[in-house]
């Protein structure tokens, strides 16, 4: 049989009653993880793995594989109505989706992150019917290329930062040093741990971003309404034709930068989305509304953010690489229930594999129906009073920061994120970069040395592949292209000034004359 056939007989499977009502429950329980911040995909299915023994391996996984994608649909929800991202992945949404929300627009912030998100994971799923050839892409990246990406990554840093570089640069370089706590990757010794056994792991990524977009926004929003109280009004949630006319080519771009990262063993969320957010900045004919309620800025992260859950299956189910904690928690699923996950798992358990596949499809749809009725409900939720808002958010911030290890030290660190991100929002420093940085920092720097160390030291290893060579030159070109813009936009607003200035001496010359 081909691989079209195995997939309808998939499909024959999961429309059975038992599995599909399985794939609800799944697709019900992983937005619920998405919307409490810091409670992430890989909690939830380390808490559900011990079902792997009572259920067979197919229902089994097919729970698991739809909390990991349901998981990228609710972090939605908070990023936008509350800019408090539920998941790493969803900061870049934050950026422009509560922007939105403020201007009364949340509705249709939701309803395109539902459609770029089903569209998204409909594009992966279609290259997991054609994953073989696919993931050997992922075997060409070794150590060398992987610092390349990073250092791609860390250039479009740059691009976060508006107008003003320099302050980009700033809040990277604070989102460096954070990455780089804990213990040395090669020698064992600890760094900026300052005799903390808690900083030995180094600081956790979740607690960090809630801090400097939760409790940040927490702070703004109290401080902006102790001078003028005005809700949230709330118009239609259903997007206009012209919303999906400026969201149609952000989608279809997201989806394939979300399927070709998943396909990199170690690819974060959170630098997929952004880096679908700094190229749909860029190619704007209006980067100017970028951060301040585009709807682009909410269609391309949204939609890469869910095409990477998909096809960062692709290497665990083809390779038998998982490319996440999550994805480690599902290999395990697989091996507790006598499945290999690799190539052999498509020649020797193709009905699990496919069926599995199959579940996806029928899973994103059930996503898409449950979150276009939801936005309504979601919605409902800016009409509570504030101070409810603010107690119920700030509650559950501290829950889920608790409960990522069991450690009250991760409320310290959320608290003290959410008062350095207070601080440099008022001398507007952008926190996005800190956010990028810190995840690509350690990723950098194991790849950076892992590649030395192969070559015995020799720098020149970074450069032998045509790939490196490629992706640090696109790196330097970025960087380029971002300080020429930068100084672009300065001298047009200097001749602005100069301009208004001129025009008032004119006017008060006129005046002089006219007397």
């Amino acid at each position: 049989m081909d691989a079209w056939s195995w997939l309808l007989q998939g499909f024959a499977t999961v429309f059975q009653p038992e599995n599909l009502l399985l794939a609800l429950i799944g697709c019900v329980l992983g937005m619920l993880v998405g919307v409490l911040p810091g409670f992430g995909p890989a909690a939830a299915t380390s808490l559900l793995l011990p079902i792997t023994f009572t259920l067979g391996p197919t229902a089994a996984i097919i729970v698991l594989a739809a909390i990991f994608y349901g998981s990228a649909y609710g972090g939605t929800i908070t990023a936008v109505l509350l800019n408090v991202p539920g998941e790493a992945s969803s900061v870049a949404t934050t950026l422009d989706g509560y922007k939105m929300a403020r201007q009364g627009r949340g509705g249709q912030a939701l309803a395109i992150a539902a459609v770029g998100s089903f569209i998204g994971a409909l594009v992966g799923l279609l290259g997991f019917v054609l994953a073989v050839p696919l993931s050997q892409f992922a075997l060409a990246f070794g150590p060398p290329e992987f610092f390349a990406l990073t250092i791609f990554g860390l250039a479009l840093v740059a691009g976060l930062g508006g107008r003003s570089i320099v302050k980009a640069l700033i809040a990277g370089a604070i989102g460096l040093v954070v990455g780089f706590v804990g213990i040395d990757y090669i020698s064992g010794v600890p760094r900026y741990t300052f005799g903390m056994p808690e900083l030995l792991d180094g600081i956790n990524l979740i607690p960090v971003i809630m801090g400097l977009f939760g409790i940040s926004e927490l702070l703004v929003s109290i401080e902006r309404r102790s001078k003028s109280p005005q809700p949230i009004k709330v118009s239609t949630i259903w997007p206009t034709k012209t919303d999906f006319r400026r969201s149609a080519l952000p989608i279809a771009r997201g989806s394939i930068i979300g399927f070709f990262m998943g396909l990199l063993p170690g690819s974060p969320g959170a630098a997929t989305s952004f880096t679908s957010y700094v190229v749909e900045r860029k190619l704007s004919k209006h980067p100017e509304q970028f951060g301040k309620g585009a709807i682009e800025g909410v269609a391309g992260p949204e939609t890469a953010n869910n095409s990477l859950s998909i096809s960062g299956m692709i290497p665990l189910f083809t390779l038998g690489i998982p490319t996440s904690a999550t994805m480690a928690i599902m290999m395990g699923a697989f091996t507790v229930n006598g499945l290999i996950p690799g190539p052999l798992l498509f020649e020797d358990h193709p009905d699990v594999a496919w069926a599995i596949i199959a579940s996806m499809f029928v899973g994103n749809v059930i996503l898409l129906i449950l979150n276009l009725p939801l936005a309504k409900v979601w919605i409902a939720f800016l009409r509570i009073p504030y101070p409810m808002i603010f107690a119920f958010v700030l509650g559950f911030m501290v829950i889920g920061a608790y409960t990522i290890e069991n450690s009250a030290f991760n409320i310290y660190v959320m608290l003290i994120a959410g008062l350095i991100g207070y601080g440099l929002r008022k001398i507007d420093v952008p926190l996005a970069p800190i956010a990028l940085t810190i995840v690509l920092a350690p990723i950098m720097e194991q790849a950076l040395r892992t590649s030395l160390t192969i070559s015995r030291g020799d720098p020149s290893i970074l450069v032998r592949n045509p790939l490196t060579t490629v992706l640090l030159l696109a790196s330097l070109a970025a960087i380029a292209l971002f300080a020429w813009r930068g100084i672009r936009d300065t001298r047009r607003q200097s001749a602005s000034r100069r301009a208004a200035a001129a025009t008032i001496d004119r006017a008060i010359n006129h005046k002089e004359h006219a007397k």
